[in-house]
């Protein structure tokens, strides 16, 4: 029987998953092959291209001031505002020639096995769809606005580079504990909704704040949410909020040190001792932190989205 316990992973193609390992069950449509990955990127039309163009002009009325520098330096690299959807082909080929990643087309969110395998592979698996008129504001799957507005432009530095390459070997290594949850945890409190300490204040470079107007600015500047430094065995026992804004936010340094804090952790010692469930509410504030912000809670406790409460 396969196992993960056991061997360490070939990423040159997609490992086997052994019985043992729990995943969410999703049905792959029957036009992929088991990379999930779509033949072709979607062919657009003006008003999608349109829509694109809208939720850039948007974003970028706010993200000035509020992104981490090399967010805004990854915009410029990749002209993502040169108008309508980035064509992939042309846009990893500036990737790879930056550092060494592609961006391929996936049809929805496909399984956790196959998204780490992606990224080990130095390929961040994007939708191949974009939001409509309804769902301009919100949209619960990520379309290509998201994952290439929101998460490509980071890929263009370096070591952020590094560590997501390492975030997807490290993904085969919490399944062989069945611990996604708390991997997941480490994933949404960085690269979904991570920010960063810079010299002029704290700033945005996770996709999730960066890819909507509201968050960029509750996240770095609304007295609601906590504002911790980041400590990685923290982070990955603390549960999160999927369909609202966040209650707390963790802060980095640096890259260098988001990488230093994760790759270098002996994640087998600390998957061990960690139970299957969170430990800590996602509003919760503990003796160890190193607390930036201590929150009001403001929003949260007056109902969040669902009760129109204000982001303040």
């Amino acid at each position: 029987m396969a196992t993960l316990a056991t061997t360490e992973q070939d990423f040159s193609r997609l490992p086997e998953m052994p019985e043992e390992v729990f995943t969410a069950p999703l049905r792959r449509p029957d036009h992929l092959g088991e990379d999930w990955l779509e033949p072709k990127q979607t062919v657009y039309t003006p008003e999608e291209h349109a829509i694109w163009d809208e939720l850039f002009a948007r974003q970028m009325e706010v993200l000035p001031g509020r992104a981490a520098s090399a967010f805004m330096a990854g915009l410029e690299k990749l002209d993502l505002g040169k108008g309508g959807v980035p064509d992939f082909a042309t846009m990893s080929a500036d990737l790879d020639a930056l550092t060494g990643w592609s961006v391929v087309p996936v049809p929805m969110l496909i399984p956790d096995h196959v998204f780490f395998w992606h990224l080990a592979n130095r390929r961040f698996p994007a939708g191949n769809f974009i939001r409509t008129r309804e769902t301009f504001d919100y949209i619960q799957e990520p379309d290509v606005f998201h994952d290439v507005f929101g998460h490509v432009p980071m890929l263009t530095d370096p070591t952020f580079a590094d560590y997501m390459q390492e975030y997807g070997k490290a993904g085969w290594k919490a399944m062989r504990y069945n611990r996604l949850k708390a991997l997941g945890a480490l994933y949404w409190y960085t690269v979904e909704f991570g920010l960063i300490q810079e010299a002029d204040g704290i700033k945005a470079y996770g996709a999730g704040i960066l890819s909507g107007p509201t968050e960029v600015v509750y996240a770095s500047e609304a007295k609601s949410p906590n504002r911790i430094m980041l400590n990685v065995d923290r982070v990955m026992r603390t549960d999160y909020v999927i369909s609202d804004l966040q209650p707390t936010y963790f802060v980095i340094e640096s890259f260098e040190d988001l990488y230093r804090q994760t790759v270098e952790r002996d994640f087998d010692r600390l998957y061990r001792n960690l139970p299957p469930a969170f430990t800590y509410a996602n509003s919760a504030v503990i003796d160890v932190d190193n607390v930036l912000n201590r929150g009001t809670q403001e929003y949260l406790l007056r109902g969040g989205r669902g009760s129109g409460a204000r982001p303040v």
